[in-house]
C-alpha cells in the first residue's frame, strides 16, 4: 500500500473555504467569550465562541451543544468540538484542535498507537466545512429584540 501524501494545495483550499464560511457565521462576533448558537432542529445545536483575539488572528471554539441540558458532553459520548485559528491577514482558517487532540499532523503512518487516519488533518477540515455549511443552510439563531 502506498503512503498517503498530503496535498498542500488541497489543505490550503480547505483553509480558504473554511475562512469564508466562518466569517459569514461569525458576522459581528468579535470580542472574547462572545458566542452564537445555531439551532438545526429540536435536538441539534452548534455553538461558535470567540476564545482568543489578537490583531491578525482569532481562536474560535466550535462545538455541538446538548439542547436538553446545555452541556457540551453527554454522559455516554463526547460531542464534536474543535478549536479553529482564523488568520485574517492570510484569509485562512485552520483546525488547531479536534476532540482535544492538539497539533494535528498533515500525515500519520498507519497503523499508529492512537489510530489516527493517514489523512486526519484533511478529514478534520472537510468535516468542519460540512459543519459550517449545515449551520449556514439550516441553522437558526435567536433574534434579540431591543
Amino acid at each position: 500500500m502506498a503512503k498517503y501524501k498530503p496535498s498542500l494545495k488541497g489543505l490550503i483550499n480547505s483553509f480558504e473555504i473554511n475562512y469564508m464560511l466562518l466569517t459569514r457565521l461569525l458576522a459581528d462576533l468579535d470580542e472574547v467569550n462572545q458566542s452564537r448558537e445555531f439551532f438545526i432542529n429540536e435536538h441539534l445545536s452548534y455553538q461558535l465562541t470567540v476564545k482568543e483575539k489578537s490583531k491578525y488572528t482569532h481562536v474560535i471554539e466550535f462545538k455541538q451543544v446538548d439542547i436538553d441540558d446545555k452541556q457540551a458532553a453527554s454522559k455516554h459520548f463526547a460531542f464534536p468540538c474543535m478549536l479553529i485559528r482564523i488568520y485574517h491577514d492570510a484569509r485562512l482558517a485552520e483546525v488547531i484542535e479536534s476532540q482535544h487532540i492538539r497539533q494535528i499532523k498533515p500525515r500519520y503512518d498507519y497503523p499508529n498507537p492512537k489510530m489516527h487516519q493517514p489523512d486526519e488533518k484533511q478529514q478534520n477540515h472537510h468535516f468542519l466545512t460540512q459543519w459550517l455549511q449545515l449551520c449556514l443552510s439550516q441553522g437558526q439563531t435567536p433574534v434579540k429584540l431591543c
